[in-house]
């Protein structure tokens, strides 16, 4: 309101006064025919689910269209990731386990059903990323990576990230995410939250106690083999009960709650 007040005095000014007309206006003759011509009117918006989601492809990627290749993006791909992963995301957005102020007020007002509507659209599509360019980045530090990743660390009581996040490493039905096709700088960002409490999952979050006992070197191993790692060329997520977790995780025990609530319906 207070932008409205300030424009409406110039636009009074503009109309009140002769000197900001057309000459041939302020001399009293007629204004040209062109000047009282209605104003186009604007086409209308449709009111679609892939319309109102604009709000979210405008950062995470519309899956209609190939995204260039950028190795400074930031925001995650969340097209193809399962429907529980992303509606328990939306879900800590706005219930705080998660922070981000964007998302935290675009999802505040939304109810549960509109927010599983949101994770059931983004899961049905699918979003090609183009992967790091590996050949820039340290051999050794690609070797750590590609070992946590794929074998763990069993000093460290660091479980392989396959063995949760699917042996494709495209997630785990009902509730694990891929973790290919991310920005590298979006995997480092979220070890760091992990780290000092800005992201939480239900308890036990398996992924706080990972983080605390990864180095920042080993973090950064992660997120750069990872990140240069190309999606295979099925992105479908694995299938549940396909291996069992190796740490208890709050997350996945929540999602299979969910699930079972939603199929008892």
């Amino acid at each position: 309101m207070r932008a409205a007040f300030q424009c409406a005095p110039i636009v009074l000014l503009y109309c009140l006064s002769p000197s900001l007309l057309p000459a041939a206006t302020a001399a009293g003759q007629p204004a040209p025919a062109s000047a009282h011509a209605p104003a186009p009117v604007p086409a209308p918006v449709p009111d679609t689910l892939a319309q109102r989601l604009v709000a979210c492809t405008s950062c995470h990627g519309d899956p209609g269209k190939l995204p260039p290749r950028d190795e400074h993006r930031y925001f995650p791909r969340i097209a193809g990731k399962p429907a529980g992963y992303l509606y328990h995301q939306l879900l800590n957005f706005r219930e705080g386990r998660r922070q981000y102020p964007m998302m935290t007020w675009m999802v505040t007002p939304l109810s549960d059903d509109y927010l599983r509507e949101i994770a059931d659209y983004f899961a049905a599509q699918h979003l090609v990323a183009a992967p790091l360019d590996r050949t820039a980045l340290p051999t050794a530090e690609l070797a750590r990576g590609r070992q946590l990743v794929t074998q763990g660390d069993t000093a460290l009581k660091v479980p392989a990230c396959i063995a949760c996040h699917g042996q494709r490493l495209t997630g785990t039905l009902p509730a694990i995410p891929g973790l290919l096709g991310l920005p590298r700088d979006y995997i480092n960002a979220q070890f760091g939250a992990w780290r000092n409490g800005s992201r939480r999952a239900h308890a036990p979050d398996c992924m706080g106690t990972i983080a605390a006992r990864l180095s920042l070197a080993d973090v950064a191993a992660v997120s750069a083999w990872l990140a240069s790692e190309p999606q295979p060329a099925d992105p479908t997520p694995q299938a549940a009960g396909t291996q069992p977790l190796t740490l208890a995780c709050g997350s996945a025990q929540q999602a299979a709650s969910t699930q079972a609530r939603e199929q008892a319906r």
